[in-house]
């Protein structure tokens, strides 16, 4: 059976980004993402709705988004959703939250906004302002960072 999970979004910081440091000095950035979608009801009614997600970046994306991310600005982040679990006080709790692999600043005073793309063509090669390489995958306590290829038994479906 294949397996597919890629998230893309677009929309503004919910709140300033919160950069932390995992036990091994990687840099984690948290932030909250507001995405809109505006539709017409039956009686013709513009109508809006807001999903609001929670977003994670490890490495160098982390430290480029806490350091030009600010609450309001617009992101295109893509990335994968991950299933957290915990328990606190004897009460369980969960959620999911976009785990992103790269971004675009999409307000950046007009001009092509800078970003991340992992594993980009090296930067001589390309037409667009240079992306920052990926970092490897990182573990942290509550989320592990699967590997980029399949390991499930089987054998006779292609990874892609």
């Amino acid at each position: 059976m294949a397996n597919y999970n890629k998230v893309i979004l677009a929309g503004n910081l919910t709140r300033d980004p919160q950069l932390s440091y995992l036990p091994n000095q990687t840099p984690a950035v948290d932030f909250g993402l507001a995405v809109n979608r505006r539709w017409r009801d039956q009686q013709g009614q513009q109508r809006e709705d807001t999903c609001f997600i929670d977003c994670r970046a490890f490495g160098k994306p982390a430290e480029i988004i806490n350091q030009y991310m600010r609450k309001g600005r617009s992101i295109l982040v893509d990335g994968r959703l991950h299933y957290a679990t915990w328990e606190k006080d004897g009460q369980k709790h969960s959620k999911h939250r976009v785990v992103v692999e790269n971004f675009q600043f999409l307000d950046s005073g007009g001009g092509q906004g800078g970003g991340y793309q992992r594993n980009s063509a090296p930067p001589q090669a390309r037409q667009a302002p240079p992306a920052h390489q990926a970092p490897a995958p990182v573990e942290d306590a509550g989320e592990p960072a699967p590997p980029d290829y399949d390991q499930g038994g089987g054998g006779d479906e292609i990874p892609f």
